[in-house]
């Protein structure tokens, strides 16, 4: 008996030994295995987003009434699918189009009234043209009665030199020479008239055709004043047609009607007020808004990143993988902008204004370096909260997620 159980013992010793060392060699190799994985592995780093968006990279246009007024056609209906200049809600027009009329009727009548003085200055023209072809006329005439009266009067003292040597001679009478010299005094007085008439009649034509050209400025500044009325009707109708255009809200863009407000025929608008928003068409983006100390330097063009949706569980849909394409430069409202393209083959519905969560992968590192970087995150704070700055305030780091 005794010889047996100490051969029992041994085989225990034996058996436990084995175990021990089998135990130590799994342990040695998970122990390397963890330790090589610590130093040699890759992980991935993300950055989180405060919040995200799916959004079209045409902005989303508002509707708009630039004036106050009246309803009086209303197209608007959501969802429904408008192209650029499509009308979406008229307003009241009734004062605009009448002063309009009554606008036209004037233009109307000051055309026609420049048409009548054009006609005027144009018999004005016409007739200061025959009064200076009748002055030609008249002044040929008067040229050759002149020349006339000139030859007569050369041959009437040629007649009295001939009677006067006839005269002295006893040849002629006394009396026949007074009759000569009667006659060459009557020739020159007529002479001399006829100068005079011809003088008149050249004075009374140079004053005829100047009232005449004053008339024919009269009409001209009375055309130009009734053409400065006639361009400020028009400056006026265009204003008129231009307001009754605005008040024809139309598309500002193609797309699709996103947001409609409660209105109805004869409501009253007010100038600015929202009546609804426009969806443009076109492809979607994602909108991420990031903090500054985890976008700046790191969230750059290129990277990948995955996009999970507060309203589809990713654990059901999964997530939409994505690509960072711009990075805003500036902090606006204390958040970076981040623009990405999403991947197409999405388990989620894609539409407009789905809102989510982003995570942008912006480095691979080994597990001791993301472990060695986490704990100096953990022990930064609490070293800036007991030492406190020159200015009395404590100094706290960013932890990047």
């Amino acid at each position: 008996m005794p010889v047996a159980f100490s051969r029992t013992m041994r085989s225990v010793n034996a058996d436990q030994s084995r175990t021990l060392l089998v135990s130590l060699f799994v342990i040695i190799v998970i122990g390397t295995a963890w330790i090589v994985w610590l130093l040699r592995a890759k992980v991935s780093v993300y950055a989180v987003s405060d919040g995200a968006r799916l959004e079209t990279a045409v902005t989303s246009q508002p509707i708009q009434s630039l004036y106050s007024g009246r309803i009086t056609a209303n197209y608007l209906a959501l969802g429904r699918d408008v192209k650029r200049g499509d009308t979406l809600v008229e307003l009241d027009t009734d004062q605009e189009r009448l002063q309009f009329l009554e606008e036209r009727t004037q233009d109307t009548s000051l055309t026609a009234e420049m048409s009548v003085l054009h006609g005027q200055i144009a018999a004005q023209r016409r007739a200061l043209e025959e009064d200076q072809r009748a002055a030609a006329t008249a002044g040929k005439e008067n040229e050759l009665r002149l020349h006339q009266a000139q030859s007569a009067l050369a041959y009437g003292e040629s007649e009295l030199e001939v009677k006067s040597k006839l005269n002295k001679e006893g040849l002629l009478s006394h009396l026949e020479l007074a009759r000569a010299r009667n006659e060459l005094e009557k020739q020159n007085g007529e002479l001399e008239g006829l100068r005079l008439e011809i003088e008149r009649q050249h004075r009374e034509q140079l004053s005829h055709a100047a009232e005449r050209r004053s008339q024919i400025e009269s009409l001209r500044r009375e055309v130009a004043r009734l053409a400065g009325s006639q361009t400020k009707q028009g400056a006026t109708l265009d204003r008129l047609r231009s307001e009754m255009q605005l008040r024809r809200i139309v598309a500002s863009i193609d797309g699709t009607v996103g947001e409609v407000a409660s209105l109805r025929t004869g409501a009253v608008v007010s100038p600015g007020e929202q009546l609804g928003i426009i969806i443009p068409s076109g492809s979607l983006q994602v909108i991420a808004q990031f903090s500054p100390s985890i976008a700046l330097g790191r969230v750059h063009e290129g990277q990948s990143a995955r996009l999970r949706f507060d309203a589809f569980p990713w654990t059901q849909y999964g997530s939409l993988s994505a690509t960072v394409t711009n990075v805003a430069s500036e902090v606006r409202d204390g958040h970076v902008r981040v623009e990405l393209r999403p991947a197409p083959g999405s388990g989620v519905p894609l539409r407009y204004g789905l809102t989510g969560v982003t995570e942008v992968e912006i480095e691979k590192i080994t597990p001791v370096s993301l472990l060695l970087r986490m704990t100096g995150q953990l022990i930064a704070p609490e070293k800036a909260q007991s030492s406190p700055t020159t200015n009395g305030s404590s100094q706290s780091a960013g932890i990047l997620r």
